[in-house]
């Protein structure tokens, strides 16, 4: 799925392949004026060049990610599959639509083009190369979704699933063959352009939410909310998690705008995203160093001054980790799966070689996913009542865990100090399971010698990687091993 190869997007952004550049002597001889007015004038018709190939990659990755071939995703009736630590069997209408609930209420953030031009670039797009912040983007929202929303919120504006394919398991009624999918899915799931069309969605979708959540997704306030923390993540410079942010600060890592991020690289922008913005006070974002999680860091962090409550910070987690070497290590799978039933966590930034992915669940041997790899037109997030069906996606998609990707990050969410306890426990017994001799990341009661500081290692990480609980985090600049994770 690349639509540019690295070399390409060094052409790109950098500025030209260098035999372009007509020798500043040859110029001389042929009596064009000094060999500096020379030099500027063609250096200025390379710039101009570089501008019209940034405009013409960025429209041909327009046109690519604009579209996509509709296939549909298979779940079996009778597995649970497994979402955001939640249990689902697709046996009953009232389980697929509670499942639909929760999926379609994950935000999703996708590629975006003609948004204000990225600093010190031509680019007003990310597609080709941004999957990876929109990854993280996605982890990071899903963490404070779960901190500011009420635990059983879900999207009152829920649309229908499409592109998927379920079998139902009811009682045969004598008119219906047995395997035959009922026709109420078939008819309110079919339509691709459901998701891109509330009005022909909006009440079928209002019509199933069920009693119990309708109190809190029709909450002004709750859902006044919903639409701010989906605003910090809009594709404005101003907006504190948005592409323009994340790039600003992958600066301090040697990365600009049109390179592509690895999975550690980016867990480490989040985290001075989150430290950097007022919005977000009460929470912190930590991040494991040498796949170890320090408890005495993570407490030391929690308990900051800072806060407006100083009792205790939220903390989101995250834990760089390399699961094998090139390809993911088989005995490595239960683990992903123990941890990805942990009410704690809240995805894992990863995917396929060069081609990142959200992972939110599995079903079987495959993981479910969200993918940023749909070009959409930018939404103004400062208009108080901006559109939000294009933040939400209502196509559920599967891979095969063979697929993956041995580098990611694991995110993890704990609200409170008793909540990291529990989280420091569950994951520890998750990580334990593994028939792996060494473990992907460990607990320590101490400090890390590393805590607090703002250089990042860019050797490659051991290959048991680091991983963590339930629990909150938020420094640590250690990076890991995923920085050769180059996803596009």
């Amino acid at each position: 799925m690349n639509s540019v190869s690295p070399s390409s997007v060094q052409y790109i952004v950098s500025g030209g392949a260098h035999e372009d550049k007509p020798p500043a002597q040859s110029k001389h001889l042929l009596g064009h004026g000094s060999v500096t007015d020379d030099i500027q004038e063609s250096s200025g018709e390379l710039d101009e060049v570089d501008r019209l190939k940034a405009k013409f990659m960025s429209a041909w990755n327009n046109v690519k990610y604009g579209w996509a071939v509709k296939s549909k995703t298979a779940f079996n009736a009778t597995s649970p599959l497994i979402l955001m630590g939640q249990s689902y069997v697709f046996n009953t209408e009232d389980e697929v639509d509670r499942f639909r609930q929760m999926f379609v209420s994950c935000v999703w953030l996708t590629y975006r083009r003609e948004f204000p031009q990225l600093e010190g670039s031509a680019l007003t797009t990310d597609c080709g190369w941004g999957c990876m912040l929109r990854s993280g983007q996605m982890l990071l929202a899903q963490g404070l979704m779960r901190h500011f929303m009420p635990p059983d919120w879900r999207w009152a504006d829920c649309h229908p699933l499409s592109d998927v394919d379920f079998e139902v398991l009811r009682p045969r009624s004598p008119s219906r063959p047995a395997g035959m999918s009922l026709p109420s899915f078939t008819s309110s799931w079919s339509s691709p352009v459901a998701q891109r069309n509330p009005s022909s969605s909006s009440n079928e979708g209002q019509k199933r939410v069920p009693r119990q959540h309708l109190s809190v997704s029709q909450n002004p306030q709750v859902e006044t909310f919903h639409r701010k923390v989906v605003s910090w993540f809009g594709d404005q410079p101003s907006a504190p998690f948005s592409v323009h942010q994340l790039v600003e600060l992958g600066k301090e890592s040697g990365k600009k705008a049109g390179d592509w991020y690895g999975p550690s690289v980016v867990a480490h922008m989040l985290r001075k995203a989150v430290a950097k913005t007022k919005e977000s006070e009460n929470v912190a974002v930590y991040v494991a160093q040498d796949c170890t999680i320090y408890k005495e860091d993570v407490m030391q962090l929690c308990n900051s001054v800072e806060s407006s409550d100083p009792g205790w910070k939220s903390v989101i987690i995250l834990v760089p980790v390399r699961l094998g070497g090139d390809s993911l290590n088989p005995s490595y799978i239960e683990c992903v799966k123990n941890i990805l039933r942990l009410k704690c966590c809240i995805g894992i930034i990863g995917g396929k070689p060069k081609h990142s992915l959200f992972f939110i669940g599995f079903q079987d041997e495959q993981l479910v996913y969200l993918d940023p790899h749909f070009c959409q037109p930018v939404v103004d997030v400062t208009q108080g009542n901006f559109s939000l069906e294009s933040f939400h996606c209502n196509s559920p998609r599967k891979m095969n865990f063979s697929r993956m990707d041995p580098s990611c990050t694991i995110g993890l969410y704990a609200r409170t100090k008793n909540d990291f306890e529990c989280l420091c426990s569950a994951v520890s017994d998750a990580l334990s399971l593994s028939k792996e001799k060494y473990p992907i990341f460990t607990f320590v009661e101490g400090r890390g010698q590393n805590y607090g500081l703002e250089e990042h290692s860019e050797g490659p990480v051991d290959s048991t990687s680091h991983f963590i609980p339930f629990n909150r985090q938020r420094r640590s600049n250690k990076r890991g091993s995923a920085d050769d994770f180059v996803l596009l």
